[in-house]
């Protein structure tokens, strides 16, 4: 599998990521090509050789004509539609929507409005957009299959903004790194931006030391600071070594605690709560524990950087005083959804793949349960209608619909 690995001792920004993208071997024509899919006039992509500290990198600047996009402060539903309306991917069209739906979020909370009524600012200005969907389709382009991350330089001190005056990291920046590691090495400026803080937490699989992985390419991308550090983002390109040919590996944490004083009603709030918080899976075992009382078994499996905060779940919640866990390997099939209208209704599919080979296809419980309920049909008879159109579907269109997930 084809991987990217961002190294962020100097944090992050949108151009930072583009620049190291374009080091790395993105060819800018066919960047270039895949952003005027967007229909965006008014600006213009400069790319410069760029020296931080005696390292050599790559300087993007998106260079905005004011005169198109004065005082144009976007909102969500206006970068959605540009982004549904053109003719990009679905894939990079689902990627680059979510990284703006979480930075949406994150702007909302902070100013505590709808997440459709927030004013994007310096976020949804030209430059952000073409930061975001830039990245997202310079890793589609680059062929890169999954992104890994280390933990994220943050900085200090202030910064000034829209609205003023700011702590750093920006407020919304720190909304967005809940459950993220980050670090602060007493450098007063802002490394990582709110636009760099979304991209790489909504594409990133995992935070954290480098995965084993074969290096093709190392690409680094300049920031604008002169700092008493090297001021770039570091990317490397390469294949993950597969115990498997035509499937993935990761690495996860496996975390375990046993309980035998709880009331077992509650285990559905924390198991709910759990799988709302991101846990890859959570399951209960009947274990028979010392005086021959019995308990339960209660396993998590979560990336490794949510270790701390799942942890810190499964004490308040539970009656557990201790909680271990380790890392483990796992093979994982590629998994693309897709949404599948059928005679009784839509139905969210999930096909998985050994490289083009479809293999599996599950529809969603939650879809068909609700379509068994309104037309009164036996459940089974939904599911099997479902997965009988996803195969139509997949066989017409070969496309990957929402994307991988």
């Amino acid at each position: 599998m084809k991987i990217a690995y961002f190294d962020c001792f100097a944090g992050a920004a949108g151009n930072m990521i583009l620049g190291a993208l374009l080091d790395a071997g993105l060819d800018v024509g066919r960047l270039t090509g895949e952003l005027e899919k967007l229909g965006l006039k008014g600006y213009d992509l400069r790319v410069f050789s760029a020296i931080r500290r005696g390292i050599g990198g790559t300087f993007v600047n998106v260079a905005v004509d004011e005169a198109v996009h004065r005082h144009q402060h976007r909102r969500l539903p206006g970068i959605r539609a540009m982004i549904e309306k053109s003719s990009l991917k679905p894939a990079v069209k689902a990627r680059s929507l979510a990284v703006f739906e979480r930075l949406a979020d994150a702007e909302a909370t902070v100013h505590r409005i709808a997440r459709d009524e927030v004013h994007f600012h310096e976020v949804g200005a030209v430059d952000a957009v073409v930061d975001v969907v830039g990245g997202v389709a310079g890793l589609d382009l680059l062929g890169v299959e999954a992104v890994y991350c280390s933990a994220l330089h943050v900085g200090g001190g202030t910064v000034a903004s829209a609205h003023g005056i700011l702590p750093v990291p920006a407020p919304a920046t720190a909304e967005l790194l809940r459950g993220v590691p980050v670090y602060d090495q007493g450098i007063r400026s802002e490394l990582l931006t709110p636009t760099g803080a979304a991209i790489l937490t909504t594409l990133a699989s995992g935070f954290g030391p480098m995965p084993a992985m074969r290096t093709a390419s190392v690409g680094y991308g300049a920031g604008t600071a002169d700092l008493e550090i090297p001021n770039l983002l570091r990317v490397q390109i390469g294949d993950t070594e597969d115990d498997a040919a035509g499937y993935r590996t990761e690495q996860v944490a496996v975390m375990e605690t046993v309980v035998d004083d709880m009331d077992p009603q509650i285990w559905g709030h924390v198991v709910q709560r759990l799988f709302d918080m991101g846990a890859l899976d959570v399951f209960l075992s009947p274990v028979q524990m010392k005086k021959h009382r019995p308990g339960t078994l209660a396993t998590v499996v979560c990336r490794p950087e949510h270790v701390r905060i799942f942890a810190d779940v499964l004490m308040r919640e539970t009656t557990s005083i201790g909680v271990r866990w380790r890392t483990e390997d796992r093979i994982t099939a590629r998994r693309v959804v897709v949404s599948c209208d059928t005679p009784l209704g839509t139905v969210r599919c999930k096909f998985a793949f050994r490289e083009d080979e479809i293999i599996n296809v599950k529809p969603e419980y939650d879809d068909c349960r609700r379509i068994a309920c309104e037309t009164n049909l036996p459940l089974k008879t939904v599911m099997e209608t479902a997965k009988r159109f996803a195969f139509i579907r997949k066989r017409e269109t070969g496309s990957d619909a929402e994307g991988a997930i």
